[in-house]
């Protein structure tokens, strides 16, 4: 435990009823969702603005204290949790949730760290802006953590990752000083992009208070289907048919097996199966266009049906169902996000989120499935995910009835198992959930030891004190 001292000054930057001390005050910021981290700290500060964070870390820094960043608590991999130590000190951005300006002409809009993904979606849409990152935790998680972390999510296809989408960052460096970055320019070419390295940095490098974001057309006219397909290999044929027919327009291109919609039926409120006869694996496709619609087809709707029908002749598609309202294709969305969420019903659940190339996407569920089962018998694997850009959250249930503790003591085995299936295939442990604490002792199996003599030089750069976030990454 810090001694008390030390503590006092930043106590007093953010004022008493914003450095929480109480077990009870404390506990919610303490524990990742899944119960994978629970950590201690002895105290949780919530600045308001970027100057008192900047304070907080010019005391930390120069006291040789230790700040853990925390957004909306909704990482997979540790990265915002505080180890059992209690002497890392949480730092919690949701008190700086201003928008603090929409350029509709300029389509970008600049937002504080602590705005949730879905108060700027609602701040886009009533500008008739577009923001597209989208995730299933989107009322909670936070814009900050969602940078710091280099978030995914389901639109990737037809936006790209988190750093596709950010124009200008403003920054708070270990030691206190500010990046004033917040420039909404589109082309910037004078020197080193600095924003990019704390893009995905997971809060080690310093800790985002403002960003410029930037914002697309709203789509005029969507369309979402949910078809049955045999398999993963039919799924790619349909992927490889859609992305040639729609080009830009195919905004969203799921996979989900069967157990997956199971789990999701069984434990999601008001869930139910979208077609009549199950199918082993499912696809969910979006088509999105800015052309209103034009009499009672939208232009969207009739290239779904036009995909679709070729897909059912080439045998690729089994079953669809296409929504017939806004609700529908909410409710279609809805199986699908709540994925995640629904395997905590079903006992123990090994992650891995990872990525290969999206030709091999089949071939190496194939092989991990077939790995993993005759690991564990009886296990569930769970793969769902971006077929459209190679990333499956290749999730494993375990066995009906079995000892989850017994279970999840194999993570790591199992891990084993399949990175080593993922490497095999050219592709990543880590797709979009980061490195954290969780995959940090992996990074030597993945990164050369030149990649990581780098990052270990840029995280010495910016925090010769590692008081950001010690131990994480790296």
């Amino acid at each position: 435990m810090p001694d008390t001292a030390l503590l006092a000054p930043l106590v007093d930057i953010v004022g008493a009823r914003n450095a929480l001390v109480a077990a009870s005050d404390t506990a919610p910021y303490l524990r990742e969702w899944r119960d994978l981290y629970v950590g201690k700290t002895p105290v949780v500060l919530r600045p308001g603005s970027r100057d008192e964070v900047a304070a907080i870390l010019s005391h930390a820094d120069a006291s040789g204290l230790k700040i853990v960043p925390q957004g909306g608590n909704t990482g997979l991999v540790g990265g915002q949790i505080p180890d059992d130590s209690a002497t890392e000190i949480v730092l919690s951005l949701g008190r700086l949730n201003r928008i603090r300006e929409i350029d509709a002409e300029g389509f970008s809009m600049t937002v504080e760290a602590g705005c949730t993904l879905q108060a700027i979606h609602d701040a886009a849409a009533e500008a008739d802006r577009f923001f597209p990152l989208t995730l299933g935790s989107q009322g909670s998680c936070q814009i900050g953590g969602n940078i710091a972390t280099n978030a995914g999510g389901t639109a990737v296809l037809a936006y790209g990752n988190t750093r596709d989408l950010v124009l200008g960052l403003e920054v708070v460096l270990p030691d206190g000083r500010i990046v004033e970055g917040l420039r909404g320019l589109r082309k910037d070419n004078t020197g080193y992009d600095l924003k990019q390295l704390f893009i995905g940095s997971e809060g080690t490098l310093g800790i985002v208070t403002a960003a410029v974001l930037k914002l697309f057309p709203r789509p005029r006219a969507q369309d979402v289907a949910f078809a049955g397909i045999a398999s993963p290999r039919d799924a790619l044929a349909l992927f490889s048919r859609a992305r040639a027919r729609a080009g830009a327009m195919l905004t969203g291109f799921e996979l989900m097996p069967r157990v997956g919609l199971e789990f999701s039926v069984r434990h999601l409120a008001g869930a139910r199966d979208p077609l009549q006869a199950p199918s082993p694996w499912y696809v969910l496709m979006e088509l999105s266009s800015g052309t209103e619609e034009d009499g009672s087809e939208t232009p969207t709707r009739t290239l779904m049906e036009t995909i679709l029908g070729e897909a059912y002749e080439a045998g690729l598609v089994e079953d669809a169902a296409l929504a017939e309202s806004v609700a529908q294709s909410a409710a279609f969305w809805h199986l699908r996000h709540g994925m995640s969420e629904v395997q905590r019903e079903e006992g123990g659940s090994i992650k891995h989120d990872v990525s290969v190339p999206v030709a091999s996407v089949p071939a190496f569920l194939e092989e991990a499935i077939a790995a993993v089962e005759a690991l564990v018998p009886g296990c569930r694997p769970v793969p769902f995910g971006h077929m459209g850009d190679g990333n499956i959250h290749f999730n494993v249930s375990q066995p009906i009835g079995a000892d989850k503790a017994a279970f999840l003591a194999g993570w790591d085995e199992m891990n084993a198992l399949v990175h080593g299936i993922v490497l095999k295939f050219g592709g990543s442990i880590s797709a979009e959930h980061g490195i954290g604490r969780l995959k940090r002792e992996l990074l030597a199996e993945v990164k050369s030891p030149v990649e990581l003599e780098l990052m270990r030089r840029i995280k010495a750069a910016f925090d010769p004190n590692n008081t950001l976030n010690p131990g994480r990454v790296l």
